[in-house]
């Protein structure tokens, strides 16, 4: 998982990724292609 200051990039490397909010933390996730999970912070 990477962690990074902005997700909007990350968001942007695959269709399927998506951001979620779970525990205050901003997350990409990816069903799909779950090498392009991300978080945020």
């Amino acid at each position: 998982m990477k962690v990074a200051n902005s997700l909007k990039t990350l968001k942007k490397r695959h269709k399927n990724c998506q951001l979620v909010k779970r525990r205050g933390r901003m997350y990409v996730i990816n069903k799909t292609n779950p090498r392009f999970k991300a978080r945020q912070g």
